[in-house]
């Protein structure tokens, strides 16, 4: 359970609003077609890298190829290789931590509790790698396994409220060549106008305070 005298909802609510201040139209974020197009920026070679959430560690091996960084995975599926089974039992800090699709997958107060376990694992400074589904998107996030939606100000209000600084929001939409050119550049206004994306997952970039 959160506790709540070390988080305060109405300061979540005030940073929600700031989110909104900072990104104030989502059509306008920057579409990206995975985030290693953004990871290959924002983190440094040699850097440490956890991967929670990890799955079989198809995508962060690609990444850990990509970047040439020390990686590491979490998650609780025993059945597969990984480092850690339990956000527990890791006594090291990162310079960078991924949460692909996961957050979604827990109801709000583990949400804020995972958030607040992943700021105490970075090293001061470290940046937080955050996808979820797209919630502008018709049908990405009804999923049976699925517990909780966040747009993309509730997330930015969720770590600002836990000591993060929110730096960059990304829309994820990946696709063949013609089809992706054709969504972005000629189908937008319809999208929009309708008030639904083609972009199925959101990108948060968010820096621990030194």
């Amino acid at each position: 359970m959160t506790d709540q005298s070390t988080f305060s909802w109405d300061l979540y609510y005030q940073y929600r609003k700031k989110i909104k201040k900072q990104f104030p139209l989502f059509w306008k974020l920057r579409v990206i077609k995975k985030p290693l197009e953004i990871l290959k920026k924002e983190v440094g070679q040699g850097d440490s890298i956890l991967d929670i959430g990890a799955g079989n560690r198809v995508i962060g091996e690609k990444i850990k190829k990509a970047l040439g960084i020390n990686y590491k995975s979490m998650d609780v599926d025993r059945k597969q290789f990984h480092d850690y089974h339990s956000l527990d039992e890791i006594e090291e800090s990162f310079d960078a931590i991924l949460l692909f699709e996961v957050i979604e997958h827990l109801d709000l107060e583990e949400g804020v509790e995972l958030i607040r376990k992943i700021y105490s694992l970075l090293a001061p400074g470290g940046k937080l790698f955050l996808t979820t589904p797209n919630l502008y998107h018709p049908h990405r996030y009804w999923d049976c396994h699925h517990k909780t939606p966040y747009r993309y100000d509730e997330l930015g209000g969720l770590l600002s409220a836990t000591g993060f600084i929110p730096r960059h929001v990304y829309r994820i939409y990946n696709d063949a060549f013609l089809r992706r050119l054709f969504r972005i550049y000629f189908a937008a206004p319809l999208h929009r106008y309708l008030n639904v994306d083609f972009a199925p997952s959101i990108l948060m970039v968010a820096q621990r305070k030194n």
